[in-house]
């Protein structure tokens, strides 16, 4: 079956969903959306698998560590591998804890950066708000992952995140933002569902189109 029959066979089985119809405030409930989307697994250990396989398929690594020193020996293997000359961070425990232990020339875009010596970086470590299953996303703000440009800029992204941070789906995540951050949102949610690619010319895909070319998730 060609690219084009898939499209079109996911057209047809789309379309034999009937679509609710909604007037003013009567959107549809969580539980709606849920019973159209796919399903996640009921238990932890069944969403950590989908998200790692999700991941996978969008070109992004997905690594388990057991501790911190699990973590650092994670990246000072990539930054031999990958001849890492400098880093970016930003003020979080983790980020700044393993951005240390590099050893290398870091920018902190907390403290104001010049964007051109950011887009020299090597590698940007930040953290996030959330890993959501459901799609192999990764859930970043403002806030968690240390502004707009950190995330975009250096061509390898390197996001650190908690077991605890794993949610099903959308709405789990949207609802977990909303517990975090209550009124007093971020200026900034963003979805990072595999690095950066385009399939614009000719449907051949490219990655590092509109920002990093590789994304690396390491899990502890």
């Amino acid at each position: 079956m060609s690219e084009r029959d898939n499209i079109f066979a996911r057209i047809k089985e789309a379309l034999t969903h009937k679509a609710h119809a909604h007037h003013g405030r009567n959107l549809p409930s969580v539980e709606e959306q849920r019973r159209v989307m796919p399903p996640v697994g009921a238990t932890r250990e069944e969403q950590f698998a989908l998200f790692a396989k999700n991941a996978g398929e969008l070109k992004a690594t997905f690594k388990w560590v057991k501790d911190e020193a699990e973590l650092v020996m994670e990246l000072k293997a990539l930054a031999v591998l990958e001849k890492w000359q400098r880093a970016a961070t930003h003020n979080s425990p983790s980020a700044q804890a393993s951005a240390k232990a590099l050893a290398l020339p870091t920018i902190v875009t907390d403290d104001g950066y010049d964007k051109h010596e950011l887009e020299k970086c090597d590698v940007g470590i930040s953290e996030c708000d959330a890993l959501i299953a459901q799609t192999g996303t990764v859930l970043v703000t403002s806030r968690s992952a240390g502004g707009r440009a950190l995330s975009c800029l250096p061509p390898h992204h390197v996001v650190i995140a908690r077991r605890d941070q794993m949610v099903p789906d959308l709405p789990a995540a949207m609802a977990l933002v909303k517990q975090k951050y209550g009124g007093n949102h971020p200026s900034m949610i963003s979805f990072i569902t595999g690095p950066s690619r385009t399939g614009d010319i000719e449907r051949i895909l490219v990655l590092g189109a509109h920002g990093p070319k590789k994304l690396t998730i390491i899990c502890c």
